[in-house]
């Protein structure tokens, strides 16, 4: 069992509260990525995992073990940091085995192991190399195969991928995906990016100002948000929202609701509500239509309206989805 669990966890720095009574899981084997804005807490709840900070209330299982007041070393877990950590003066070799080196392990279960993490992460021909002849995405190969020879409990990720570029990323991503699906171990994966979230994750964990919003799959977390705030943060372009005035030119709800509804859901033709064009953003195979209303559309690219044109805008209320004006709380249709 390598399950690891957060009960009631709370942090602080001084005034300022990290983490505000976090109750969360990341089930035996699973992929759980924590996502949500700078600031909002997911790094911090990564080192009280891993034990690089104390916990000022709460409590933090590794499997059937209470580690809360265990030392890092004690806990069995291995971290991936978004600086690589690499040792400059060491070779990519001696920079894997270096965790086994310092515990001692026998030479030959040093370079089994080593061989074995350095074949997962495909970094077989860069071992005589030093971290300063390789790639952004080569030296976190280098960092995930030192995570992988200790052969932890589970695994911590602090945005391993962001500062990589964007075709790295993706290709690393992948990689990522790829080799947690040949380990089976249990890993959290912080990242501020929701593509990546969306892409990466068995389950997604959405925080905001040191609190879980949300825990589910990528489907869930998108396609029926709990609150406002969820909805809004995860999609880009993010969620159009509406007041009850606002939202008369297309449906009547609620008195004291919003009403929410996705961009890709937003059909732009000859009916629905009459609009101008105000701008038209290319992004590849999709274009992102800004209409005079305080609407946003996503359509195909070889579809997209001229800027200035007047068209109509509709979608259908089953896509559209209703927010509490006050707590910002998911609402179902009546």
């Amino acid at each position: 069992m390598s399950r690891i669990a957060l009960e009631g966890v709370r942090k602080r720095f001084g005034e300022t509260t990290a983490l505000d009574g976090v109750d969360l899981e990341a089930r035996d084997g699973e992929l759980l990525v924590v996502v949500g804005p700078s600031g909002c807490g997911k790094s911090t709840l990564l080192r009280c995992v891993a034990g690089l900070e104390a916990v000022d209330e709460g409590a933090i299982r590794i499997g059937d073990r209470d580690v809360t007041q265990l030392r890092p070393a004690a806990r069995n877990i291995s971290m991936v940091f978004q600086s690589y950590a690499l040792f400059p003066h060491l070779t990519v070799r001696e920079n894997i085995a270096f965790g086994l080196v310092v515990r001692e392990e026998s030479k030959q279960v040093v370079r089994e192991r080593v061989a074995e993490a350095s074949e997962l992460v495909g970094v077989v021909d860069f071992l005589e190399r030093r971290p300063y002849q390789l790639s952004g995405g080569e030296r976190q190969r280098v960092a995930l195969a030192r995570a992988l020879v200790r052969r932890p409990d589970a695994f911590l990720l602090d945005e391993p991928l962001s500062n990589l570029d964007a075709g790295t990323r993706v290709q690393m991503r992948t990689e990522l995906r790829r080799l947690h699906r040949e380990i089976g171990s249990t890993m959290v994966h912080v990242t501020h990016d929701q593509v990546e979230a969306l892409t990466l994750g068995d389950r997604i964990a959405v925080l905001d100002a040191g609190r879980v919003r949300q825990v589910g799959t990528p489907d869930e977390v998108y396609g029926r948000p709990n609150d406002r705030f969820v909805a809004g943060f995860l999609g880009s372009p993010a969620m159009n929202f509406f007041g009850r005035e606002a939202a008369r030119r297309f449906y009547e709800i609620p008195k004291g609701t919003v009403l929410g509804v996705r961009p890709e859901h937003v059909r732009i033709g000859t009916h629905g509500l009459r609009t101008r064009v105000d701008l038209v953003e290319v992004a590849g195979s999709d274009a992102y239509v800004h209409l005079d209303r305080g609407l946003v559309a996503r359509v195909p690219a070889h579809l997209r309206p001229d800027e200035g044109a007047n068209v109509g805008a509709a979608f259908d209320r089953g896509a559209a989805h209703l927010f509490d004006e006050a707590t910002g709380e998911r609402r179902e249709w009546q």
